[in-house]
């Protein structure tokens, strides 16, 4: 895989880095998590630009997830049921992602990146539901942002250890995503109600 890597990168540039991505998301059996982590890598050692490499990764996913939202939205269910498996989304993918939809909505649009065969199908069926589209870009990206930055910065990070880090990453991604959600929620509460105590204290006076 390197070394095709280095091919289309030489040739192509950023550009290779939007492709894949678009390609892996739109349903192309791709393995976008290590060429992420392993781009991270490669920025950690300047053959790539870190910032460069991220805005073309999500770029790249976000128009990929975009254009399946699409043909979602316009050739509804029968296409997908017919042609799927043209684009890798077998009936078993498309079964195990309505019941994951059905369960948690929205939310899989963001964490549905971290799960294995589903981030292929999540935008298609948000599609076919007509879920709203400014509703679909506020799940839909912010998962592109949080799934791009998560595996291209742990490859930047452990640098010529990228490979470990992403078996961990791959294998309880999901889980880890839920952690730091609660983390993240915790201390946005503790900010808020100290924000909220410091006013009222200020009001007092």
């Amino acid at each position: 895989m390197e070394q095709t890597l280095f091919i289309m990168l030489q040739e192509y540039g950023y550009i290779a880095i939007f492709l894949f991505l678009v390609l892996g998301i739109v349903g192309i059996p791709l393995p976008d998590e290590i060429l992420m982590t392993f781009l991270g890598y490669l920025t950690s050692i300047g053959k790539l630009n870190l910032y460069m490499t991220y805005l073309s990764a999500l770029i790249g996913s976000a128009s990929g997830i975009t254009i399946s939202y699409l043909l979602g939205r316009q050739l509804g269910y029968p296409f997908l049921k017919k042609y799927g498996r043209k684009i890798f989304i077998t009936r078993r993918r498309l079964r195990i992602t309505q019941v994951l939809f059905r369960k948690y909505g929205n939310w899989l649009l963001f964490a549905g990146y971290f799960i294995p065969g589903v981030r292929h199908v999540t935008a298609y069926l948000a599609g076919i539901s007509r879920l709203s589209f400014s509703r679909f870009s506020l799940f839909a990206y912010a998962g592109a942002v949080i799934w791009c930055a998560t595996f291209i910065g742990l490859g930047h990070v452990l640098g010529s250890n990228w490979e470990t880090g992403f078996e961990v990453m791959h294998k309880y991604g999901a889980r880890i995503l839920l952690v730091a959600l609660l983390v993240i929620l915790i201390f946005l509460g503790w900010f808020l109600w100290n924000q909220s105590q410091n006013s009222n204290g200020l009001d007092t006076k």
